[in-house]
């Protein structure tokens, strides 16, 4: 195999568990919201936007975990670097998730001031915050999982999760 396509191949596995993740998890937000949004007449997001964002949010992960201030804690216990992963991703998550209603109030006022206006007096600031609420706790997962994965390993994580069961040591 050529260098390229190796690195393509390490690329893509590497894209796999944060993509699929965030896919699953979009997926219970977007369920969430469409029983938010019963009889409002706001139409929620299609399976297709979701993998797009998830593609977006997974690829996103991989280009902060390589930003040498992501890992800040890494001597210290594992809560650290989870509560500081956590707090960057829900912010990233918070700002397209208001960028996301920006965009539909944008093309209904016909001005990027317009709409957020629009968006400011309009929004249901209870659904927006219990949205966030859900992304926090999946965020929290993911970051934990992930850290998890960090300090354990991958294969031993899996076989504590999927079996068997790694051998004792005395």
């Amino acid at each position: 195999m050529s260098k390229l396509s190796t690195k393509l191949k390490e690329e893509f596995f590497a894209l796999l568990p944060p993509t699929i993740f965030f896919f699953v998890a979009l997926h219970i937000v977007a369920f969430v919201r469409v029983l938010a949004l019963k009889g409002t007449g706001i139409s929620p997001l299609g399976s297709v936007s979701i993998a797009v964002a998830a593609l977006i949010l997974g690829k996103a992960v991989l280009l902060a975990d390589m930003l040498p201030m992501i890992n800040r804690f890494p001597n210290k216990p594992l809560i650290y670097n989870v509560a500081w992963k956590t707090l960057i991703y829900l912010l990233l998550a918070t700002l397209i998730h208001y960028l996301e209603r920006l965009v539909d109030f944008w093309r209904q006022a016909g001005g990027l001031v317009a709409g957020n206006e629009k968006l400011l007096a309009e929004i249901v600031w209870p659904h927006f915050w219990a949205i966030q609420i859900i992304l926090f706790v999946l965020i929290v997962m993911y970051c934990t999982i992930h850290e998890l994965v960090r300090v354990i390993g991958r294969d031993k994580l899996l076989r504590i999760f999927f079996g068997p069961l790694p051998v004792a040591q005395v």
